[in-house]
């Protein structure tokens, strides 16, 4: 009696392990993850005094640092990316991308620095608004 008892308290234990084994095993699987292509989506980068006021107001607000925002009015999505306060004038900010997957609208800048340091003194604040027709997407700003 004891020995099977013994037997049966051995099975369970290996039982329990070959259980434990297959659990962790299933947990340990490649996951292969591969980026959706994007696609163009049209835009137009928004001069100072066609920004809305509201957008307006906030970017004064935040243009000390460094900033990104989304705002929707109508039909419209404005998306707005500044590099804070920068020691001179003369920066550029160029579009790199704006482009959409199936559940991601990207959006993809870079400051350009001046050519030459002329107005070296003068602080400046660079930002672009880009407006676009409004999506459902969220939205990455890289």
């Amino acid at each position: 009696m004891q020995k099977n008892r013994e037997n049966i308290m051995k099975r369970a234990v290996f039982l329990l392990w070959m259980a434990v084994m297959l659990c962790s095993l299933c947990g340990c699987s490649l996951i292969r993850i591969e980026e959706e292509e994007r696609k163009p989506v049209s835009y137009t980068v928004i001069k100072k005094q066609e920004i809305p006021r509201e957008l307006s107001n906030i970017i004064e607000e935040k243009k000390e640092k460094e900033f990104q925002i989304t705002y929707e009015k109508d039909e419209d999505l404005y998306l707005a990316k500044g590099y804070g306060r920068q020691m001179s004038g003369g920066y550029s900010i160029q579009v790199e991308e704006l482009g959409a997957t199936e559940n991601t609208l990207f959006f993809a800048t870079k400051l350009i620095g001046p050519g030459d340091l002329k107005e070296a003194g003068v602080p400046s604040y660079p930002c672009v608004v880009i407006r676009t027709k409004a999506h459902r997407e969220s939205v990455v700003f890289q």
